[in-house]
């Protein structure tokens, strides 16, 4: 339980551009490494967006899962130096991903985002899943970040257009295919 920890929800320190770590050094909000896990925030936002769709079970557990290892990967990005994601998840991520592809068929084209609601939400958490990956490489280039914390966001974007490629079919919906021809 997590008791009167935010007995407070405004504190003002924030009103002049900065922000605390978890260390309690204080950065710009702007810095690359609050981009970053804000970023990861996001994408977890945009995963319980996801998750207010139907969804099987098991996808359901697998993704609820993702969103505890992301609030991890959130205050290890938040407090410099600190290691949470480590080889486990990432295996955890490729086994799921390896179940999920061996029922679908081979992809012959670039598949447009949509297929569905959970299917485009998916799509959506892909694209930002991306983007937090980038926002960690550039964090990475000037500070250490774990490298199992890049392979997990790596991973996850693949196992989540993978899971929108499953929940396009789970949907009646189709995958649309790029028509690099359609001109």
């Amino acid at each position: 339980m997590m008791g009167h920890r935010l007995s407070k929800i405004y504190t003002r320190t924030g009103d002049q551009g900065s922000t605390g770590l978890g260390d309690g050094t204080r950065v710009e909000k702007d810095s690359v490494r609050v981009a970053a896990y804000g970023t990861v925030d996001e994408l977890n936002s945009v995963i319980g967006l996801l998750l207010s769709n139907t969804l099987a079970d098991v996808m359901r557990r697998k993704l609820e899962e993702i969103q505890h290892d992301l609030f991890d990967l959130g205050g290890e990005l938040c407090i410099p130096g600190h290691t949470v994601i480590d080889a486990p998840q990432v295996t955890a991520l490729e086994t799921y991903l390896d179940e999920l592809n061996e029922e679908l068929p081979p992809l012959k084209e670039f598949i447009l985002p949509g297929g569905g609601p959970g299917a485009a939400a998916c799509h959506l958490a892909r694209a930002v899943c991306r983007r937090a990956e980038r926002k960690v490489v550039t964090l990475a280039r000037n500070e250490n970040v774990s490298n199992h914390s890049l392979a997990y966001l790596n991973r996850l974007s693949d196992l989540l257009f993978v899971m929108a490629r499953v929940l396009a079919r789970q949907e009646g919906g189709s995958e649309v295919l790029w028509d690099r021809t359609r001109r």
